[in-house]
């Protein structure tokens, strides 16, 4: 590893968060992409749109934690901590030609973690601020931050720190944004995910996957701020950057007419106000706690390790198989983009720019509120799809309409 390309990142996260101590910092390769989700649809053979996987290989269409200990039953793990064997996910990126049609985003690793297969991600832990210890995540714990039905700065706000950087090298950490960048960018786009630090202590999980844990109830992680009382103990600081390799496609000869920005996201988003990442814990035995109290920082004596080829030969089949690479008609799972629209090009193909507006809907009208999830798992809301519309799929998890 290029422990002074590490020392370098973590010098500049800490003009930006002053009061962090340490950073545990790691690559995970990519693991698979495929159209499947178990958390939000476990059981189900397919979820609505595509997800980039990293980490252990016991990633299947169902985790359920009573029956698994995947950090005893996972045999490899994609990330360069090899006791690490917990999955992480996020949705996937594309470009959309004036056209119509989508190519997939290339991802590329971050610096210092040449070589890790198709980019993957990276992974940070953030073990303390202001001196003051964390409570690892437990056995079963699992997680979501985002929504991918958010279209609008007033709903992304109710997450923080999920963000977008506009890369002018690897080494830019300012000029985050919550919204897609609008202008080209030179080294490509970073996803930056950082989830909820305070849990409420006793769930491993809630029904919608997010309510058992929360923010701090000012500040932020970073700073310090303290916990609310309903979400009394402090967990790390689970962040995750994801490079997009935008560059073969910063020509804005090929971008919409009205020159706004031309790519969307796997869920059907354009705004980017809809990013979203998925967590299921597999550290094996009490490896992350012991990490965290040690307060590694970049390397940690404490953890076993292995090399990013290493990791990199830990990999799966999709179990979805589907076209996801070359030039596509349309989204996989025939995914249809909601929220603002792209506004019409002047030589009659669709361009890129904010237009409509419209309510964020699933496709054909079904509206939910949460996750598309229309029924199953505790949630009660749309059951049926708008008239005049079909369930293309449909089980005890989820309908798709169209």
């Amino acid at each position: 590893m290029q422990h002074s390309a590490f020392k370098f990142l973590a010098a500049a996260l800490a003009v930006a968060a002053p009061s962090v101590d340490a950073l545990l910092r790691f690559s995970c390769s990519s693991l698979v992409v495929e159209r499947l989700d178990p958390l939000v649809f476990p059981g189900a053979s397919q979820s609505p749109h595509l997800h980039q996987f990293v980490g252990g290989n016991m990633l299947n269409i169902t985790m359920d934690p009573a029956r698994h200990d995947i950090g005893s039953e996972a045999t490899c793990t994609t990330c360069t901590f090899s006791e690490d064997f917990s999955n992480y996910w996020t949705a996937v990126l594309f470009f959309r030609a004036r056209n119509g049609s989508f190519h997939r985003v290339p991802q590329i690793p971050n610096i210092g973690f040449d070589g890790a297969r198709n980019g993957g991600m990276t992974v940070y832990y953030t073990p303390s601020y202001n001196n003051q210890k964390v409570t690892a995540f437990q056995k079963g714990f699992r997680m979501i931050v985002g929504n991918p039905f958010y279209r609008t700065a007033a709903e992304a706000a109710k997450n923080r720190q999920l963000t977008f950087t506009c890369l002018q090298d690897l080494s830019t950490r300012t000029g985050e944004t919550a919204d897609m960048p609008k202008q080209p960018c030179p080294a490509g786009i970073m996803a930056n995910v950082r989830f909820p630090t305070c849990w409420n202590g006793k769930d491993l999980d809630s029904a919608d996957h997010s309510s058992h844990v929360a923010y701090p109830s000012s500040g932020t992680f970073e700073s310090g701020g303290p916990c609310p009382a309903s979400h009394p103990v402090k967990i790390p600081q689970l962040f995750l950057e994801t490079i997009w390799d935008t560059r073969k496609f910063n020509n804005k000869a090929d971008w919409p007419t009205d020159g706004s920005q031309p790519f969307v996201w796997s869920y059907g988003d354009y705004t980017g106000y809809g990013t979203h990442a998925d967590y299921v814990f597999g550290w094996k035995g009490d490896s992350l706690q012991r990490a965290m109290d040690a307060n590694c920082d970049i390397s940690c004596s404490q953890l076993k390790s292995q090399s990013i080829s290493q990791g990199s030969q830990c990999t799966q089949s999709q179990k979805v198989a589907e076209p996801i690479d070359g030039w596509l008609s349309e989204l996989p799972g025939a995914m249809q983009i909601t929220g603002p629209q792209p506004a019409p090009s002047t030589d009659g193909n669709t361009g890129g720019g904010s237009g409509g507006g419209a309510t964020p809907t699933t496709p054909g009208g079904c509206q939910s509120a949460k996750w598309q999830q229309c029924g199953g798992n505790g949630f009660t809301g749309c059951k049926t799809c708008a008239s005049g519309t079909t369930c293309k799929y449909q089980n005890d998890w989820y309908s798709q309409c169209q």
